[in-house]
């Protein structure tokens, strides 16, 4: 019986073929594939023959097993073997559909497609022997999905039930430029498919000659897709680059995409660097379940004995959690021996206002972290807090920390211990006038083996009123007003050095207001975009507050005067010393805002006090009656040019005593940047005076090549003091680079550089299969 024409039909529900399993038209495994040709002409479907059922059974079974048939591994071949998620049924349509009564076989031919939403199944005909429940796809087989992917065959066979499947002359077309290629593939029990002489590759053929083996490709004898097992293996497989074999495996295995985390070794880190000699740090991840996993790594060097670290990962409803630490020995360096480390972290909902969190940080030592390449700070901090939020207007904390110093100049018996410290502010709503009060607590603890031990609970309530004058002048009115008590012991050691004589019990009150004005001149500059100048002169008074050498300083220690602290009430950092007198800060803005968006910024200023007394130390900048010059620039007329600056100059000399500026060059191709920074040593912190200058840049010198090279000197020592230098090569299927660093710090008590202060790294990046990199140095 045949039927001409353009025949199309919705199938029947699941069937059950002779001598098979019920079987439904849902895909259980659908490939990422993509269609390209325009829906079938839709036209009334005759009355259903049981022929016809048979087919639409048949076809949608081969949609059932045709799809999972070729396995997927994460990033490597593509998408294929992902899971179909549409409900909607399978629809077909043929030129024509013939069933043979004798040979009692349904035959579609001629353009025979079947859909499912925008999933296509084509072939130029397909036959479904209902005797024997063999169904066979030929002439340009093709699956299709909605992303562009394509799989073609040669031809198709179903049979056993429509489980066991055997395909021939497979080619994908796949996601990310990636191609795929094997002799056939054979699936078995539908559980288990089987890829014969598989070939992967996402590099462009050669237009002149593409019979030329691509930039690399992945071959592979055999690669099996166990659906039960949820793994993908291969065996005897092989990258080879231009044709010529680079790496082999006889065998390896890793999970399917469409499987939980599963557990297995990480691709190794192989490496050199001058403590460790020779290494390779052979990582093994556990899938614990579904909330946790963990990554346990071995490192073998040929001068060390192994390190063993290990990171343990976990989710819960309310929070997260992350533990890292390794355990292993050191020789050759000033803390030789055991060693180990430990980071840890933690963050925790409690309810919609509160959470609560920890960190817990410590070493043996930092010549340790830099030679087992953990990192190599000077300092670590272990701490933790309990924190709460109203929306923007209030806040509240409570923590505590310990600190470890790392660095052979620190001693430990000055590091502060801070058990408890808390701070709590409120933002009040704005007041009929336009204000805003602000009221907020704080309280600290702190202890230390040797030095100042200091209480402190205290508070301070703050209001701010902004107002426009009639000539569009801006004002500012701004008070706060602290109050401070506590109990020091030890004022006479670190880092207060004040009396022996003034410890114990002490309290303080202060009150500071300031009236602020701002005048902004604005006129066009026609097609040169705007002009804008504006003046700013702030008066600032409270009772004086002198040296204040009586009173412990732990929050007030780190000071530095710049542009961005000029017209701050109080120019310290904490509230352990206050800014008192009274004073008159002045500014000067200038501004020219081109159309393009560009921008010319400028901005310079002073302060000058009514008493010269003892709050600022020598060296701040404002120790005298009048303060030294700061300022800023910022120079951006084009998209291509940004120069940034910032500076400190003498009050009388104009000498510099801070400068930090940056430029950066955009040009095509060519991308430079440069700085210049120079400081001199703040009061209560012991540093020397830097003087450095750094300059990188970036050249793309072809469509896939582009170089680097950054470098930091200081002036100040005569030497270097970084330098790093990069080669990139990039096109549509590879990553190539090679990176060398080194990093010139040394220790301050042997004058030596530091452990793993040199980095020489290559790395290879196949596009969608991984990365494979080597350390050296």
């Amino acid at each position: 019986m045949r039927q001409p024409g353009g025949r199309t039909g919705k199938l029947p529900p699941p069937l059950r073929p002779p001598g098979g399993a019920p079987m439904g038209l849902r895909p259980r495994r659908a490939p990422i594939l993509a269609a390209s040709a325009a829906p079938p002409v839709a036209v009334v479907p005759p009355p259903r023959t049981r022929g016809r059922l048979m087919l639409g059974t048949a076809i949608a079974a081969a949609w059932l097993l045709l799809l999972p048939a070729i396995p997927a591994s994460p990033q490597g071949f593509g998408g294929f073997g992902s899971r179909a998620s549409s409900d909607e049924p399978v629809t077909f349509t043929a030129e024509e559909v013939e069933y043979d009564q004798v040979a009692n076989t349904v035959t579609a031919r001629g353009r025979v497609e079947a859909w499912q939403g925008d999933r296509v199944l084509r072939a130029d005909e397909f036959t479904y022997n209902r005797e024997t429940g063999v169904a066979v796809a030929t002439g340009n087989v093709a699956l299709i999905e909605p992303d562009g992917q394509t799989l073609f065959a040669d031809r198709a066979e179903l049979q056993g039930g429509m489980r066991d499947a055997a395909i021939e002359g497979i080619r994908g077309l796949l996601a990310n430029n990636a191609r795929l290629a094997a002799a056939g593939a054979r699936r078995t029990g539908g559980t288990v498919t089987d890829l014969a002489r598989v070939v992967y590759s996402s590099c462009d053929l050669c237009p002149e000659d593409p019979t030329r083996p691509p930039l690399w490709q992945l071959r592979a004898r055999v690669a099996t897709l166990d659906s039960t097992d949820q793994r993908v293996r291969y065996r005897d497989a092989a990258v080879q680059f231009a044709g010529w074999p680079v790496l082999y495996t006889p065998y390896f295995s890793h999970a399917s995409p469409d499987a939980p985390r599963a557990s297995g070794f990480l691709s190794p880190t192989l490496g050199t660097t001058r403590l460790l000699g020779a290494f390779a740090e052979i990582p093994y991840y556990w899938a614990i379940d579904d909330h946790s996993d963990a990554t346990i790594t071995a490192t073998l060097s040929e001068k060390q004995i192994p390190n063993l670290g290990g990171a343990y990962r976990r989710r819960f409803n309310s929070g997260d959690l992350s533990v890292e630490g390794s355990i292993g020995g050191l020789d050759g360096t000033t803390a030789d021996g055991t060693g180990g480390h430990l980071f840890s972290r933690g963050r925790f909902s409690l309810d919609e206002n509160w959470r609560a969190g920890f960190g817990v940080n410590r070493a043996s030592s930092r010549e340790y972290l830099r030679a087992w390449r953990f990192g190599g700070p000077r300092v670590l901090t272990s701490s933790a807090y309990l924190e709460g939020f109203w929306g923007a207007e209030g806040y509240a904390r409570i923590d505590s920390m310990l600190y470890q110093g790392l660095d052979t100049a620190t001693s430990n018996d000055q590091v502060p211990i801070v058990l408890p410290r808390g701070y709590a502010d409120y933002v009040f709503p704005t007041d009929s006038l336009g204000g805003n009060f602000t009221l907020d607590a704080s309280a600290y603890s702190i202890f230390r083996t040797t030095g100042t031990d200091t209480r402190r609970i205290g508070s301070r309530l703050s209001y701010e009123l902004p107002f426009t004058g009639e000539a569009g002048d801006l004002w500012t009115f701004r008070t706060h007003a602290d109050v401070l008590g506590g109990w020091a012991d030890g004022l006479a050691l670190a880092p207060t050095f004040g009396s022996a004589a003034d410890d114990g019990f002490y309290g303080r009150g202060h009150i500071r207001s300031a009236v602020d004005w701002r005048m902004p001149f604005i006129r066009g500059a026609g097609d040169w975009g705007s002009q804008l100048i504006e003046p700013r002169v702030q008066v600032v008074t409270g009772p004086s507050t002198g040296a204040q050498t009586s009173f412990p300083n732990e929050d007030s220690l780190d000071f530095e005067f710049t542009d961005a602290n000029l017209f701050s009430l109080n120019r310290f950092t904490g509230r352990d010393r206050l800014e008192g007198g009274t004073r008159v800060d002045a500014a000067l803005r200038g501004a020219w805002f081109f159309p393009n968006g560009g921008q010319l910024e400028a901005l310079a200023g002073r302060s000058f006090r009514a008493a010269t007394d003892a709050t600022f130390a020598q060296g701040s900048g404002l120790e005298g009656r009048s303060s030294d010059w700061v300022g800023r620039m910022r120079l951006a007329p084009v998209p291509w040019l940004e120069l940034v600056g910032r500076s400190r100059l003498d009050r009388e000399s104009t000498e510099p005593r801070l400068w930090d500026a940056s430029a950066t060059v955009f040009g095509g191709p060519v991308s430079l940047t440069g700085g210049y920074l120079l400081t001199n040593p703040e009061p209560n912190v012991t540093t020397r005076k830097r003087e450095e200058v750094s300059i990188g840049g970036t050249l793309r010198v072809t469509e896939n090549w582009r170089v680097g090279a950054f470098g930091r000197y200081d002036i100040a020592l005569d030497r270097a003091v970084s330098a790093s230098a990069s080669a990139i090569y990039e096109d549509e299927c590879l990553i190539f680079e090679t990176r060398f660093v080194r990093n010139r710090a040394q220790d301050p008590n042997t004058g030596r550089d530091y452990a793993g202060g040199t980095l020489l790294l290559f790395r290879i990046s196949l596009k969608t299969v991984g990365d494979f990199g080597f350390r050296a140095l």
